[in-house]
This record gives C-alpha cells, sequence and structure tokens, in this order.
C-alpha cells in the first residue's frame, strides 16, 4: 500500500503546531493558524491523508486559543 502524503499535508501539520505554541503572539499564530487550515484543507482535498486532517484540527485549536486568549485580554482590559 502506498502512502499518500503531499507537502500541503506537512506544511498544514506544521503551521497548526506552530500557531498552537505561539497563540499569544497574533502576528504568528493568526497567518500561521489561517495558512494552516488552507493548506489543510487543500492537502485533504488532494490526497484525502491523515496528515491533512491533523493539520486542520491544529489549525483550528491554535486559532481558537488565539481568539480565546484576545478576547479575554479585551475583557480584562475594558472591563477590568
Amino acid at each position: 500500500m502506498e502512502r499518500k502524503r503531499s507537502g500541503l499535508s506537512v506544511a498544514s501539520l506544521t503551521l497548526g503546531i506552530i500557531s498552537i505554541v505561539l497563540f499569544g503572539f497574533w502576528y504568528v499564530a493568526m497567518p500561521a493558524g489561517v495558512l494552516a487550515l488552507v493548506f489543510g484543507v487543500r492537502g485533504a482535498k488532494k490526497t484525502g491523508s491523515k496528515l491533512a486532517k491533523a493539520g486542520i484540527i491544529t489549525a483550528i485549536v491554535g486559532l481558537s486559543l488565539f481568539a480565546l486568549f484576545y478576547v479575554a485580554a479585551l475583557l480584562i482590559i475594558f472591563l477590568g
């Protein structure tokens, strides 16, 4: 059985992990998360690999952490 893997899938997973680790830095987390999501969707359509699906999941987690962090920070600033 041949393994299906593309550069888009690997890039998606890598950028998704970066967006999770650096979610506190908006100028890194947001572009990395969005690119990971785009690459993951394109990679999943192209090959259907589990690596691309993992990239999509890590992108969603990274963007969610980013959004929660900044919403909480804004609430603390304006209501605190």
